[in-house]
């Protein structure tokens, strides 16, 4: 364990650089935003496709059906 340990670490600390000097243009927060609005809509499209399997499984076997089957309240 201990020499897989260091091995990793030997690893890591030879294939990462010591500094990048990287640019970030205005660009990149325009793509980080979108990206973000992606993502939230991927999620909600996800939820939204599966949320009647969500409600069946928290109802514990009742149906839609049982819903059809109640007698429309009448108004005196």
């Amino acid at each position: 364990m201990m020499y897989q340990l260091i091995a990793l670490t030997l690893i890591v600390l030879l294939t990462t650089p010591g500094s990048a000097h990287a640019y970030i243009d205005p660009g990149v927060a325009s793509i980080i935003l979108q990206s973000l609005v992606a993502v939230i809509a991927t999620v909600s499209a996800t939820v939204g496709l599966f949320w009647h399997r969500v409600k069946s499984f928290f109802r514990f076997g009742s149906s839609d059906s049982d819903a059809t089957k109640r007698p429309a309240e009448t108004a005196d």
